[in-house]
């Protein structure tokens, strides 16, 4: 639609319709900070009578409403917080700030909140939308204040730039993003749905090769174990730490520390780099220095070698096909076939049959931690070496079919969430026009 501009006279938006209006967040609407009363133990309480005590994690991803809390406090906590009500916006004030809710309930909110309350002149809907586009986040962004912990600033929030169209417009704007961003996110629901069903398949699919093989018609047998079920009758169940070895990172006082990183250098691996099957430095990689690397002890990566997560992401693995030295943080350790084929060993600890093992060896202690000595104990069916091959040959085809896909699926994704936000930001700064 053809309309007249002007220029914005800020940076970031290079011109606005003529009829809009350039105001301050604070004279459309009352600005309010949370507070928490301490020690917050003290005053939360289980009775009926008690307040909604509002806190972030009573949000829900891809809800844009806080209709219930977990926790009431009690009155008497009233004094040291914020009572906020049915109605009102909530933003997020650390970590991820700036990040929008509307509250369905009446409640008392903490200081990661900042409240937006008292509106006039301006749609609550409009609102929520200026304040999740990236116009208005990149204005938040220079505006925090803080060092390792980030918070917004109530005078400086009250102080961003908004450009405002006549109430009926900014009503037509809200409505056609309701919509518009209601059908992308169906999408990338449905996206994510079958993301997960690709990934149960592709668990299913290893777990049918490591249990029963690639004949369909051998012969089976029970393995004794009841997560593994029936194997073929030339197979044998037996602990891991028979068939390979164990290598922990150091965990000495050599450890390296935060200024013993350099730019490049000895792979110094972490959880990070296990988030697909192979070993993964392309992306939050850390390095240490060859005299750094040759001070420790514990594990040496070679070719081949399985990288395992004992805390934190436990049972995460991940198989190095790709450096040839390195080490990994006291978090992981290697692991390293003697008489298996090292690909089939992976798919073994990728399957259930590991994660069920991970499960019971972690019960009932107060940590998420293995050791090396638990996962040794680990029962594992062990084909022929030439069946093992073959299975690791399937599998590789097989899950580099299903990873494609999933693959399609996480690109449709960032396109349509990249295309959401900049429709956001060209509908509330007047760059496509609805109305």
């Amino acid at each position: 639609m053809q309309y007249e501009i002007k220029n914005s006279s800020i940076d970031l938006i290079e011109g606005i319709p003529k009829n809009w209006e350039k105001r301050r967040l604070k004279t459309l609407l009352t600005v309010l900070r949370g507070g928490s009363p301490r020690p917050i133990e003290e005053y939360l309480t289980d009775s009926p009578d008690g307040i909604n005590w509002i806190k972030i994690g009573d949000t829900t991803k891809g809800v844009k409403e806080i209709c219930s809390t977990k926790q009431k406090i009690k009155p008497s906590g009233l004094a040291k917080s914020r009572m906020v009500h049915k109605g009102d916006l909530l933003l997020t004030n650390s970590m991820s700030f700036g990040e929008p809710y509307f509250l369905e309930v009446d409640g008392c909110i903490h200081d990661g909140w900042v409240c937006l309350t008292k509106l006039h002149g301006i749609d609550k809907l409009f609102l929520y939308y200026f304040l999740r586009s990236d116009y208005c986040k990149t204005q938040f962004q220079l505006q925090v204040d803080g060092g390792v912990v980030q918070n917004l600033n109530i005078d400086k929030i009250g102080d961003t730039y908004i450009y405002l169209p006549p109430l009926s417009e900014q009503q037509s704007i809200a409505s056609y993003l309701d919509e518009k961003c209601a059908a992308i996110d169906e999408i990338i629901a449905e996206a994510k749905a079958t993301i997960d069903e690709y990934k149960s398949w592709k668990a299913s699919v290893i777990f049918e090769a490591v249990t029963k093989g690639l004949n369909p018609n051998a012969e089976m047998k029970d393995s004794g174990v009841e997560w593994i079920g029936k194997v073929p009758v030339r197979w044998m169940i037996d602990r891991i730490g028979k068939h390979a070895k164990f290598y922990n990172g150091d965990r000495s006082s050599n450890y390296p520390k935060p200024e013993d990183y350099v730019p490049i250098g000895i792979p110094f691996l972490t959880s990070y780099n296990l988030e697909n099957d192979y070993v993964d430095t392309s992306n939050h990689c850390k390095y240490i220095s060859e005299e750094k690397y040759q001070s420790l002890s514990g594990a040496k990566l070679m070719i081949n070698d399985i990288v395992f997560c004992l805390r934190g992401s436990v049972g995460k693995c991940s198989i190095n096909l790709s450096e040839t030295s390195g080490t990994v943080a006291s978090s992981l350790m290697t692991i390293r076939a003697k008489d298996l084929f090292s690909k089939y060993l992976f798919y073994v600890l990728r399957s259930d049959i590991s994660l069920v093992q991970v499960s019971i060896a972690m019960n009932g202690t107060c940590a998420a931690n293995l050791s090396a000595e638990n996962v040794a104990l680990f029962k594992i069916p062990i084909p022929p070496l030439s069946e093992q091959q073959s299975i690791a040959a399937y599998l590789d085809e097989k899950c580099a079919a299903i990873d494609g896909v999933i693959a399609e699926k996480e690109a449709l994704i960032g396109e349509l969430e990249s295309y959401k936000k900049s429709l956001i930001f060209e509908t509330v700064t007047g760059k496509r026009r609805v109305c």
